[in-house]
């Protein structure tokens, strides 16, 4: 049994005339009914009884033939699905990443990724906030993982990921160990390592002036990982996201009066279209269970 077989039998059902049949088929009148009467000669019936010009659909044929429409049916889904699957592979998938943004919780995600979509390939660039826009703006990713509020929000199609809280990392020994939870006014006058690349410095910074908590930077760093060395080595206390905080032996507390979040989202630009590949990202990402 083949599919053009089948493919022609739906149609000169669809007709009741081989001709016209044939001429949709895109074959000639005789192929399709030799084709017709092979099928008939495997199911050992016949599907149509033919009077002179007149066709009509048997006995047979009305029994047969709903499953003959489910197998081409079937067999169109699986024609999409390889053909998904080509298109998946066909372009990576471009992705910018805040470098403020946790990378452990993030590569379980993307592990969880790419162990449903093998054949996809991935690139992650990590970049502050402004220039992760204008990579995205300019074409040269498809999506970013980023905090909109520090983002021309109103720019972008976005779906929220999670939200976390800023925390307060201390060196092992520091004299605020202790406590369950630091506000600003504790850390008025201790030494400071300053996160150069944070979205939301400036909001904390006049937040610490209009408190009057005066902080000395003894340290200043772009790098995530150099801030949070430094803390560890003692050199001062920094504030952070919670989930971005990787380095071992640094203490967390809570940031309190006043309390500081941010939510991290997925950005794309609306109307650019998804390729297959990106869509599944973006469907993994919405779920995907992320701290929180």
């Amino acid at each position: 049994m083949e599919m053009s077989q089948i493919r022609y039998a739906l149609a000169a059902a669809g007709t009741l005339n081989f001709t016209k049949a044939a001429s949709d088929c895109n074959v000639s009148q005789p192929a399709l009914t030799r084709a017709i009467k092979a099928l008939e000669d495997e199911l050992g019936a016949q599907i149509f009884h033919r009077e002179g010009r007149s066709v009509h659909v048997s006995e047979f044929g009305k029994s047969i033939l709903p499953h003959l429409r489910q197998i081409m049916d079937q067999a169109g889904v699986t024609r999409t699905l390889a053909e998904n699957y080509r298109l998946l592979n066909k372009a990576p998938v471009r992705l910018g990443v805040l470098s403020t943004v946790g990378h452990v919780r993030l590569a379980r995600f993307l592990a969880a990724f790419e162990a449903t979509y093998e054949g996809v390939e991935l690139t992650v660039s990590e970049a502050p906030l402004a220039e992760l826009q204008d990579l995205l703006e300019a074409d040269e990713i498809d999506l970013a993982i980023l905090n909109p509020a520090g983002a021309k929000a109103d720019a972008y199609r976005l779906s929220p990921l999670y939200e976390e809280r800023y925390v307060v990392i201390l060196p092992p020994d520091h004299r605020l160990r202790e406590k369950n939870a630091i506000g600003l006014a504790d850390l008025s006058g201790e030494s400071y390592v300053d996160r150069l690349a944070c979205e939301m410095r400036e909001m904390v910074m006049k937040v610490c002036a209009v408190e009057g908590v005066e902080l000395y930077a003894r340290f200043r760093s772009e790098r995530e990982d150099w801030v949070q060395a430094m803390v560890s080595a003692g050199i001062g206390f920094a504030f952070a996201p919670e989930y971005s905080v990787f380095v071992p032996g640094v203490i967390q507390r809570p940031l309190v009066a006043p309390s500081v979040t941010r939510s991290i989202a997925l950005a794309s630009i609306p109307g650019r279209p998804y390729s297959p590949a990106t869509q599944a990202l973006v469907r993994s990402a919405a779920g995907f269970a992320w701290p929180g």
